[in-house]
């Protein structure tokens, strides 16, 4: 059997299925037949998760990973907290209802006193809490533990999907691949895979119900297939399939510390995509030229309780410090769409790309971007912040989006915060409406980001993460490279720099059409910094300005395509 899909990082691997699929508790309406074997059925669920976290935390100490293993011994404190074990006991000795329904409500009870204290420390222990209810609910329904921050070795995930909280405690020492029955080359799931160097195929329909747990598979990450029908002469092909591209990919890594500087001596900015103040995100910023998009609404991801003020401003001030002077793009939150919020009540759209989204939703409640701002402005103090709004449709968004700034400034300099007068505004574009009246908006903003991948979306008319029309998600759309070129155009008469952020600038094919087009700084996730690299220092002005030209003339988005491959392919490998 073979099923076909997406692939969005490149690699080839032989591995065995491990199906993830989040648990969801499913309640009883039944009442309990004695309050005895319910309270029997709580023990030993209770007996379980704590097993299950004893096992966790021994596992993440052998690791000398301490800071997950402390987490777990947290969760263990409050498993055994007796106040806590005393009012679930009393509820289901009552009668009033069966025990699934106690752990529930005696949690919840806590977590939302908690939500409600003025201490952020304090009220994040909230999502210890219910981490620790939903592991007690699985526990009772007799479920085994769905874990990915432990894996068996060579294993290659299958799953619906994966959101950062699956994503962010990964075990990338054991998985060889990933595969998701959604998403598509933008989506978290791709990104991920591409920072960690994961193998992944996304949009594989039918996956989770016909791989099997432990079945051996071959992932091929090159051409989006997946082969479930194994033998010899097979393996030994895709054996030297997966080493041909091990090879090219480590003959690319030779250029991540290289000057990014055409043969023909213009240097071109190479800038870093982050999602968290933490290592991993920071490690590229010894090979990259600053942050050239901070997406901040991952302070806001996988958590029950927003960002304060105070934790926002620590992330961003360790980021500025971190790059120095060079410059960091901090966009607002763009929340929404693809990126939901456990933190905020976001009624259900039927079209959330199109809906309540990014800076639309931030004009809704003032008061998420009005802490964001006050958060960066004062970071902008520890370094060279440049301030980025993203779903930018009209000018009135823009007119908008600067009093709520110019007012968080007056509040701060009332205050006496330190903040740097002088920092850079801009906006991101990737709605056509703004990006048709790139002379308007280059007016009244410093600069601009180039967001290809809504952009292609709105252009394309089409949903992005849906894998049912993904060969109309047309990045390389003749469309697309004619409107960055306008774009670019207005804002150069301005003197006013463009950048690319999305996935384009990180595709080296991509990227040296963008150079042609007069893009001189641009953005990727660190995977790609080495292979954008590696096709600056082919490609001088004269060939990139030809190649723009070309591609502009052209007629539909494989036509494009092959004539990149053909063209630069044969200037330096990328395969």
């Amino acid at each position: 059997m073979t099923l076909k899909g997406t692939a969005v990082s490149p690699g080839v691997v032989v591995g065995k299925v491990y199906r993830y699929e989040r648990f969801v508790p499913i309640f009883s309406s039944e009442s309990p037949e004695s309050t005895a074997s319910e309270l029997t059925h709580y023990l030993e669920a209770c007996r379980l998760a704590r097993e299950e976290m004893e096992g966790l935390r021994e596992r993440f100490q052998n690791k000398n990973e301490q800071d997950k293993a402390d987490i777990l011994s947290a969760h263990l404190e409050i498993l055994g907290d007796e106040t806590i074990d005393e009012e679930l006991r009393g509820l289901i000795e009552s009668g009033d209802m069966n025990g699934q329904r106690a752990i529930q409500t005696v949690y919840e009870q806590y977590a939302n006193m908690l939500e409600k204290l003025p201490d952020p420390t304090i009220r994040e222990r909230a999502a210890d809490l219910r981490d620790i209810e939903i592991r007690l609910l699985r526990c009772w329904e007799g479920l085994p533990e769905q874990e990915l921050s432990v894996l068996p070795p060579d294993t290659i995930v299958v799953a619906w999907d994966l959101v950062p909280s699956d994503t962010a405690t990964l075990d990338r020492d054991n998985v060889r691949g990933i595969i998701t029955e959604v998403g598509g080359t933008t989506s978290h799931s791709a990104i991920i895979a591409r920072n960690y160097e994961i193998p992944a195929v996304l949009g594989v329909t039918g996956a989770i119900s016909q791989l099997q747990d432990g079945q051996p598979i071959i992932l091929d990450a090159v051409d989006g297939v997946v082969l479930t029908e194994l033998n010899d002469q097979l393996l030994e092909v895709y054996q030297a399939k997966g080493a041909v591209e091990r090879e090219q990919r480590t003959h690319t890594k030779l250029f991540i510390d290289r000057e990014p500087v055409t043969p023909d001596g213009v240097r071109i900015e190479v800038e870093l995509n982050i999602a968290a103040a933490d290592p991993d995100n920071l490690a590229g910023a010894k090979y990259t030229d600053g942050v050239g998009l901070f997406r901040t609404e991952f302070l806001y991801m996988g958590r029950n309780t927003l960002p304060s003020e105070e934790e926002q401003f620590q992330a961003y001030r360790k980021v500025l410090m971190t790059f120095q002077r060079r410059p960091v793009v901090l966009r607002t939150m763009d929340i929404g769409g693809d990126k939901p919020l456990e933190c905020l009540d976001m009624p259900t759209e039927s079209n959330p790309f199109l809906g309540n989204r990014a800076l639309r939703l931030c004009f809704r409640h003032p008061e998420l971007l009005h802490t964001q701002l006050r958060a960066a402005l004062r970071a902008s103090a520890y370094g060279n912040l440049w301030l980025m709004f993203p779903m930018v449709a009209s000018m009135d968004d823009i007119y908008m989006a600067k009093a709520a700034l110019e007012q968080v400034k007056a509040e701060l300099k009332a205050e006496g915060h330190p903040f740097q007068p002088d920092f850079k505004t801009g906006i991101m574009v990737e709605i056509p409406s703004i990006a048709i009246l790139a002379d308007q908006a280059a007016a009244e903003v410093d600069f601009a980001s180039i967001g290809t991948n809504d952009l292609t979306q709105y252009l394309m008319a089409v949903d992005r993460g849906n894998p049912a029309v993904s060969s109309y998600y047309q990045p390389y759309h003749p469309a697309m490279f004619r409107l960055i070129r306008h774009v670019v155009s207005a804002f150069a008469k301005q003197g006013k720099p463009v950048s690319v952020c999305g996935e384009l600038g990180g595709d080296p094919l991509a990227a040296a059409v963008l150079i042609g087009s007069g893009i001189r700084r641009l953005s990727m996730n660190i995977s790609s910094v080495a292979s954008v690299k590696e096709m600056i220092l082919s490609t001088d002005l004269k060939k990139a300005a030809a190649l723009s030209d070309a591609v502009c003339m052209m007629t539909s988005a494989e036509e494009v395509k092959r004539y990149l491959k053909k063209t630069i392919y044969s200037e330096y490998s990328v395969e």
